[in-house]
């Protein structure tokens, strides 16, 4: 064969992405003629980069607005949940039971987006699409086989920097100190990469290990489904990425999914790669995904599902380029929402995390209030504690709560998590409620109420009215009224 021709065999299709198969179509048709110039077959062999222009605008990656000056309201956050949560939460040892101990850089930290998805399904493609990174010394490494074996944190920064895991944990101002606690082999699976990107100045991107259905977890020598709890109890946007040829289910991506339960406002689900279907092929798989994921997604209203091709190329000649423009645009309109509404998440979160410390509280001081009214002089103290935790029913410690208090049924924790919680910490190692007061500090039943109830509040409603988070609120000076000084004369 002539040395042009065996060129040509050998350059991918303009108008496709594979190499052309000179058995499939004649040559001339397949691949053009064979006596092009070897130099306009090199330029043909170019991809063709998509426009990013919908990008840049729909998160306003061009505009020059000053950022939001949030320092007070997060100082006044931190503060609040210092002096009223905190005390509370490690009274009572809440973190034994949730796992989740809220730091100061997990308060002031962006908003993160958590890619999670079987291996390659184009989460690290997304992240390289998203952020512009293709081509440069920033991309991160795809490819067709399992690429990404470690957790990577995308996060900003003035230049190109990466930081190995043991690096981030030991770094306090960070939010990812608490992650020692999955051990060494875990750190030298996590590295963080600092790019100088405008997004990343208010986002924080976090790519996941693909999942492999057919290894087992034990052999990654790290916990990697506490690892992936961690980050998913901490994510702001959870994108799970699909492409038509992973739609199988196998029992990692079950565990997921029940990691997931709760969280289903915050996820995104991600068909990618479809303009490589034609379109009968696509409605096939975009049902199949719907079938494999309905076991999964107990909710009535299913997740938003995402249909597109997220990456830097052109899409596939003779596919529906108008829905997957539009499909693109939703999705970053989503994550752009995420951003706009940082603080108001973030305040919502600590009320939340609140209101779970309240009725872990309550729950400990009734446990304690049973067991106190059992014991008798004869009595053994750990076979009386072993009947109520056994049976709490019994006693009405759940019922108790529900009936006296404005928790609701479906805020309240697994029973069986106590038995857990209770094995570690002796019930007479907390004091009841009404002993957790003193003379300046007040009690910290109340303090906690109190933030639940209106400090958090009239911060949140701070940010909706553009006021300064110190502002009394209207119930206090009247609104659109100046308080005025009856004892000053005119």
């Amino acid at each position: 064969m002539p040395r042009v021709a065996a060129a040509a065999v050998g350059t991918a299709c303009p108008q496709a992405r594979g190499v052309c198969a000179p058995h499939a179509l004649p040559l001339a048709v397949a691949c053009g003629s064979l006596f092009s110039p070897p130099e306009e077959v090199e330029d043909a062999s170019e991809p063709i980069k998509r426009d990013r222009s919908h990008l840049e605008n729909t998160l306003k990656l061009n505009e020059e607005k000053p950022a939001d000056d949030v320092s007070g309201v997060l100082q006044r956050l931190r503060k609040i949940y210092h002096s009223s949560i905190k005390p509370l939460e490690h009274s009572y040892r809440y973190n034994e039971l949730r796992q989740h101990e809220i730091t100061d850089g997990e308060i002031t930290s962006k908003p993160m987006v958590l890619f999670l998805g079987p291996w390659s399904v184009g989460k690290s493609s997304m992240i390289n699409y998203l952020l512009g990174l293709d081509n440069t010394p920033y991309q991160l490494y795809t490819g067709a086989e399992p690429t990404t074996s470690e957790f990577t944190v995308i996060m900003h920064g003035p230049k190109l920097k990466t930081i190995e895991g043991i690096v981030m944990a030991a770094d306090s101002a960070r939010s990812f100190s608490p992650l020692e606690k999955f051990g060494q082999n875990f750190l030298e699976k996590l590295i963080g990469i600092e790019v100088p990107h405008k997004l990343l100045e208010r986002v924080t991107f976090v790519d996941t290990p693909g999942i492999i259905e057919n290894r087992k977890q034990q052999e990654r020598g790290y916990p990697f489904n506490d690892v992936c709890q961690w980050f998913i109890d901490r994510a702001d946007l959870i994108f799970v990425v699909f492409d038509p040829t992973k739609l199988d289910v196998g029992l990692e991506l079950e565990m997921l999914f029940r990691q997931l339960k709760g969280r289903e406002s915050q996820i995104r689900i991600i068909l990618n790669k479809a303009d490589s279907l034609a379109t009968q092929e696509l409605m096939r798989v975009y049902g199949a995904l719907f079938w494999s994921l309905a076991p999964l997604i107990n909710v009535t209203e299913p997740p938003r599902v995402y249909v597109s091709s997220f990456w830097p190329h052109d899409y596939h000649p003779d596919t529906h380029r108008d829905l997957f423009l539009k499909e693109e645009i939703s999705l970053l309109e989503d994550l752009n929402q995420v951003i706009e509404n940082r603080m108001e998440n973030k305040i919502a979160f600590i009320r939340q995390h609140a209101i779970r410390v309240r009725i872990h509280a309550l729950l400990v001081d009734r446990y304690l209030q049973t067991y106190k009214d059992k014991m008798t002089f004869f009595s053994d103290g750990e076979l009386v504690f072993r009947d109520i935790v056994e049976d709490p029913d019994r006693f009405y410690i759940f019922k108790s709560i529900l009936a006296k208090t404005n928790v609701s049924k479906f805020d309240l924790p697994n029973r069986e998590a106590y038995k857990d919680f209770f094995g570690i910490n002796p019930i007479t190692s907390f004091k009841l409620l009404s002993q957790q007061c003193s003379y300046m500090g007040g009690c910290f039943l109340e303090k906690i109420e109190k933030a639940i109830t209106r400090e958090l509040p009239d911060l949140l409603g701070s940010l909706g009215l553009g006021k300064k988070p110190n502002v009394l609120s209207c119930d206090v000076t009247g609104c659109g009224e100046t308080p005025k000084n009856r004892y000053r004369k005119p």
